[in-house]
């Protein structure tokens, strides 16, 4: 029995009643990873104005996880914790700067275990004498690189465009800020459509024999927003969502032209509805774009003999707007969480169409993808396997989730956040600042509960929590008993 041909929201037509008895050897993987992709900008999460039919499907041929959250989040160190399996406790990446990577990876473990690994598309982001990672076969694209393999071809074909960093120059765009405007090249030019074909060739150039483990990492939906005008033009002339605005954001403190550095705006008017245009026609671009290279990826699979595996995710969201902010560094929900999706074959025996709530971080990807796939577990991974949970929704892989982020765009923005998927506590080491959400009641972090009479022991709770955590860490953030603010906290932990 073959899963159904095209199109791929076929797959979720494929019930449980279907499955396969399991296939030889050890499964194909496939990472589509996008940049700076918010974990509510999904149709099948309910998103008001973005349609994401192939991404839909996935999370119907598996388990999607709402309450994945980036590591660390800014591409760096949340790379680092996807590729590693580790915590930034452990790590010392705690913030946007690199370290070369000296413990086993995500891709030369399952090297070693016997596949074949390519990457193509936006690179990982780590130090140059981290290497090739594990990656046997790498074709890189950017949008803000010179000279890649990317732009190498578009100057061949668009001689007179200056490559990618003159295209986005002449639209007058940014790689880290608002605005936006219209690709205005042909569509498959554009560096979404060109890592997917890219992607696809590795597909068909993998000798059937050996199992593959690709990753496609887009630079989409992260600025520059310039998709094609038609997904443009759609969303402008569209109803787009408020942005999320909490009372307790000084609002005083925002510019319509945002800050210096980029991090604070009063996002407003045709301003935002451009920023969102531009965001949300990235999305449904590269949400049109994956369904070829997924039908190719699990037919391949299938011809071998083999079962397949789809891992979505992102390494963090985008604020647009809400909050007053713009980018990502920050705890909350349009930076904090991801994307995270798990499809499979049926033959794997993972659940299907199931959506949880637990708790996840980038550093569950490694030994989650190891253990369907067979391959052994370094000692230094951290991560907890989520397959238990993809096949028992009464399993609990973690009781609540720590994430962090040093300074950035200055001392006050670094933060430790604890989550357990209903309710988040966010400390500011510079002011010892609180805050406590109820994720089910207020999704969109509106009412702060920290001064709330009623949530109090709720808070103390998640202050021991913390406590507990921190304490021994270089910075001295805890002494075991409370948080001590005004420590220094470097961009990488002292070893």
């Amino acid at each position: 029995m073959r899963l159904p041909p095209r199109p791929l929201a076929a797959l979720a037509a494929v019930v449980a009643a279907q499955a396969l008895a399991a296939p030889a050897g050890r499964p194909d993987i496939l990472i589509l990873m996008p940049d700076q992709f918010r974990g509510d900008a999904m149709s099948g999460v309910g998103h008001p104005a973005v349609r994401t039919p192939n991404l839909d499907a996935l999370a119907a041929a598996g388990t999607l996880f709402r309450r994945a959250y980036s590591t660390v989040p800014s591409c760096i160190p949340a790379r680092f914790a996807l590729l590693t399996g580790q915590e930034p406790q452990t790590s010392g990446v705690v913030g946007y700067a690199a370290r070369k990577i000296t413990v086993p990876t995500l891709p030369a473990t399952l090297a070693a275990a016997g596949y074949a690994t390519a990457f193509v598309g936006r690179n990982m982001h780590q130090s140059p004498e981290s290497g090739d990672l594990g990656y046997q076969r790498l074709v890189f694209a950017s949008t803000y690189l010179a000279d890649d393999d990317y732009d190498l071809e578009l100057k061949r074909s668009l001689p007179q465009s200056g490559g990618i960093r003159g295209i986005v120059a002449t639209l007058r765009l940014d790689n880290n800020r608002w605005p936006a405007a219209p690709w205005p090249h042909p569509e498959e030019l554009h560096p979404t459509a060109w890592i997917v074909r890219r992607s696809r060739e590795a597909v068909a150039a993998t000798p059937a024999d050996r199992p593959l483990f690709l990753t496609t990492s887009f630079y989409a939906p992260h600025p520059p927003l310039f998709p094609p005008a038609r997904l443009f033009e759609r969303h402008l002339a569209g109803r787009l969502p408020p942005v999320a605005m909490g009372g307790w954001v000084d609002r005083s403190q925002l510019r319509p032209e945002g800050d210096k550095t980029g991090a604070r705006i009063l996002l407003a008017g045709e301003t935002l509805r451009r920023a969102q245009a531009g965001y949300f026609g990235l999305i449904e671009h590269l949400d049109e774009q994956i369904g070829p290279l997924v039908e190719d990826f699990r037919t391949r699979a299938e011809r071998a003999g083999r079962g397949w595996v789809v891992l979505v995710t992102s390494d963090h969201g985008e604020m647009l707007g809400d909050h007053g902010y713009f980018r990502k560094c920050e705890p909350y929900e349009g930076s904090g969480n991801i994307p995270f999706i798990v499809a499979s074959s049926p033959g794997l025996g993972l659940r299907r169409g199931a959506v949880s709530r637990q708790p996840v971080g980038l550093e569950d990807v490694m030994p989650t993808l190891l253990e369907l796939a067979g391959a052994p577990r370094p000692d230094s991974v951290d991560g907890r396997s989520l397959v238990p949970a993809l096949r028992d929704p009464a399993a609990v892989v973690r009781d609540w989730l720590h994430y962090e982020h040093a300074p950035t765009y200055g001392a006050a923005q670094a933060f430790h956040a604890l989550t357990d998927g209903r309710r988040k506590f966010i400390w500011r080491p510079q002011d010892g600042r609180e805050q406590l959400f109820d994720l089910e009641a207020d999704p969109r972090e509106e009412r702060d509960l920290a001064a709330d009479p009623t949530a109090a022991a709720s808070l103390a709770e998640w202050r021991a929590r913390l406590v507990r955590r921190l304490a021994g860490r270089p910075e001295g953030f805890s002494d075991g008993a409370r948080l001590i603010p005004g420590r220094p906290y470097r961009a990488l932990q002292a070893r």
